[in-house]
């Protein structure tokens, strides 16, 4: 399970980008829509996703381990495989 002050961390990693993907859209809207300044904010974005994906794929390993379950490699090199 995740912390209080993580999951608190996560929710505003997430409202971050929730505000990143709102300028997107906001862009977009313009009506002569710099096509470099979308794709600029769109790999942005998308970069941040990934990092916060990487931060819960991080919180689901140290919980295995931790855990006390019989985690082997295998079944971390698993969970990378399907998340990362």
């Amino acid at each position: 399970m995740i912390n209080d002050k993580d999951r608190q961390a996560m929710l505003n990693r997430l409202s971050r980008i929730e505000g990143q993907l709102r300028g997107i859209q906001k862009l977009m809207g313009q009506d002569v829509a710099d096509c470099e300044k979308v794709l600029q904010q769109m790999a942005a974005s998308r970069k941040a996703l990934d990092k916060a994906a990487h931060v819960m794929l991080a919180c689901v390993i140290d919980h295995a381990v931790s855990g006390g379950d019989a985690v082997g490699f295998d079944d971390i090199g698993d969970l990378i495989s399907k998340y990362a």
